[in-house]
């Protein structure tokens, strides 16, 4: 009996040496593509993982003068958590962030697709590559210059967009002070900017797609239409549910860059969203409320993880497709 076990143990660590030394192995035939993944591990580390670090000032009374270690713990631990749940802003910054997100999602996510779609029938090589050029080059222009064309566009005075409705015998509108414009104004923005950008992805999925499936369907007498839904799509549908949980992710997250750019204090009824909250306390309030926005920005990670795992749950069970 003792042999068996002494044997089952001298196996074991035959196995494990054997693993490690495998490993070694394959990271010193793989050294130089583990070099090329320092720089992006590096990144990680540096700029999602280190700043993590400062998410305990959610639950201090921090003084940047003492730093974040010194900073004495708040009591009760939850104080910022229930002053934000509290307060006055919040039901209309989470009614203005789902709203917002809910219209990318409904709109500017399924755009990109049908760019990639579009831009896979195209035969002629040089007029494809001459149409991507220009929609993936507004993902390049800085955001402040877009905004600032939106701005330019929707003048009062000189907007171009007034001058035709007043061409047309209309009266001309303030677009940026009237609440009920900026969400369509934000979501028709931001497709223009982005939607030929995010459609590379999708492209990639259409290039991966075996020919073959092609040829078969069309010796099977499918059409156009008929290999584009029972060829195209199947094959590009674990990217875009893949895409689909990562955006779902994101729905109580939404840049504040473009909405500080557009919004103004008449606007805030349907502009004002968390991420704009959390730059007005932390950067342009007179006494700067740190803590209180590492708190919201804290609540935004949670509930993102959440509702990461509960999309990709459902998405495994129901279509056998997940992140992981």
């Amino acid at each position: 009996m003792k042999v068996t076990e002494y044997s089952k143990q001298t196996t074991k660590s035959t196995i494990a040496v054997d693993r490690k030394r495998s490993l070694w192995s394959q990271i010193k035939r793989d050294k130089y593509l583990y070099l090329l993944l320092l720089p992006m591990v590096a990144y990680y580390i540096l700029f999602n993982y280190k700043p993590m670090y400062g998410l305990q000032i959610a639950f201090k009374e921090f003084n940047p003068a003492l730093g974040i270690t010194a900073s004495s713990w708040i009591d009760p631990w939850y104080y910022y958590f229930q002053q934000f749940f509290g307060g006055p802003y919040f039901v209309r910054l989470l009614k203005n962030t789902l709203i917002l997100n809910g219209y990318m999602l409904l709109f500017a996510f399924p755009l990109p697709i049908i760019l990639a779609l579009m831009l896979n029938e195209v035969k002629s090589q040089t007029y494809k590559k001459l149409a991507q050029t220009f929609v993936y080059v507004p993902h390049f222009i800085s955001m402040v210059v877009v905004a600032g064309l939106v701005t330019n566009f929707l003048s009062p005075g000189s907007g171009i967009i007034n001058l035709i409705i007043e061409k047309f015998g209309g009266e001309k509108v303030y677009f940026l002070i009237k609440p009920e414009y900026f969400r369509p104004i934000y979501v028709l923005m931001h497709i223009w900017k982005e939607v030929g950008f995010n459609s590379i992805i999708y492209i990639a999925a259409l290039a991966a797609v075996d020919m073959e499936l092609y040829e078969a369907a069309r010796i099977d007498g499918a059409g156009r239409w008929k290999q584009l839904w029972h060829v195209t799509l199947p094959g590009i549908l674990p990217t875009v549910i893949i895409m689909l949980i990562l955006r779902i992710g994101h729905l109580l997250d939404i840049g504040y860059e473009a909405i500080i750019l557009l919004y103004q204090p008449v606007t805030f009824a349907t502009a004002d969203v968390f991420s704009s909250y959390v730059y007005r306390e932390a950067v342009l309030s007179p006494t700067p409320q740190y803590s209180l926005a590492a708190a919201v920005g804290l609540f935004n990670g949670v509930v993102a993880l959440i509702l990461v795992l509960i999309s990709n749950t459902v998405s495994k069970k129901v279509t056998e497709i997940s992140l992981w």
